[in-house]
């Protein structure tokens, strides 16, 4: 049983040590080990290390606790899954697949079309947000520089949050500059505040404005999206490929983003004890019982006390909370 977690990318050695650690986590002290050697045998500090870095054990002060198994799985499968998304992003980018499969769409040759719609038209108008969406992801997959944003009203929706954050993070992999001038209002609403913290902490630049931000969306300098109305941006945008109207564009942009303030840093002391051992118990209890008992709670208070968390962090479930805790430092 000691290469079980090997397709999950944990060694031999590894799984015997956090089967060790489990298995004294079931002593007199339940679920603890202390990092100290111990006579029979107990995992050493640089074992304990790599159990930390896989997210099998947290740490707290110096005591080392196994994470439960499900929780610890379900690590693994995330690590797993975006060291494979990286190396297929890798490979397609090597492969150049999505600029052969668009040679499909060409019907007088490849000199006919570029990969993004609307190419060889100065203007071309998009009708709907599927429409809108699609260019968009078309677009920022070929940027190769910079990709400049704004989001006049500040507040992001859910669904926008969750459509945009695999096309940012796929441009930040990518080492494309990402700019983004939000609307004060996001400074009031926690989900994209720390959304945008987020992006942030994987070298995004965001700006906040006080003034009125036109929307716009400018790739690599070459081409621009603006709504068709900016009162109704559902309706659609206008993709604009012209060198001049882009370049305005980009003027007007530059202007917003100088006279735009720089996104608050988070305070060190926003998070309270608290919270910080609500957020431990998410990765080292199983069920809302053991985690109340430990903290000396009730289960419903304890309950209280977390959905408070997850609406402060904008997280839909426990899984992205704790994730979106780690994003901020809260968690180590």
């Amino acid at each position: 049983m000691g290469d079980l977690l090997a397709f999950l990318g944990v060694t031999e050695e590894e799984e015997r040590v956090y089967r060790a650690l489990l298995r004294r986590g079931s002593s007199s002290d339940p679920g603890t080990v202390d990092d100290s050697p111990a006579p029979d045998g107990a995992p050493d500090r640089e074992s304990l290390e790599k159990l930390l870095l896989l997210g099998l054990a947290t740490r707290t002060g110096d005591v080392t606790r196994a994470v439960p198994p499900p929780r610890a799985v379900d690590a693994l499968i995330d690590r797993r899954l975006r060291i494979l998304r990286d190396e297929l992003e890798g490979e397609v980018a090597r492969r150049s697949v999505i600029e052969t499969l668009f040679m499909e769409c060409w019907t007088d040759g490849p000199s006919a079309r570029s990969p993004s719609p609307g190419e060889g038209q100065v203007i071309t108008q998009l009708n709907g947000i599927e429409a809108v969406r699609e260019a968009i992801d078309e677009l920022t997959f070929f940027a190769r520089t910079e990709d400049l944003t704004t989001e006049p009203a500040g507040i992001l929706s859910p669904e926008s949050i969750a459509v945009s954050r695999p096309i940012n993070m796929r441009l930040l992999r990518r080492g494309v500059r990402l700019r983004m001038v939000m609307g004060a209002a996001v400074l009031k609403d926690e989900p994209s505040l720390s959304y945008m913290r987020e992006l942030s902490s994987h070298g995004a630049e965001v700006r906040v404005s006080q003034q009125p931000v036109e929307k716009v969306i400018i790739v690599d300098r070459s081409a621009a999206l603006t709504p068709i109305d900016p009162a109704r941006t559902a309706l659609g945008a206008l993709l604009v490929r012209e060198r001049g109207l882009v370049t305005t564009l980009v003027t007007l942009f530059e202007r917003m983003w100088e006279a735009a303030d720089e996104l608050p840093h988070e305070e060190v002391d926003v998070v309270s004890d608290t919270e910080l051992e609500i957020l431990a118990m998410l990765r080292e209890a199983d069920k809302d019982e053991t985690a109340a008992r430990h903290l000396g709670m009730s289960v419903r208070t304890y309950r209280k006390h977390l959905a408070a968390l997850m609406r402060r962090l904008g997280a839909a479930n426990r899984v992205e909370a704790a994730l979106i805790a780690h994003a901020k430092g809260w968690l180590t």
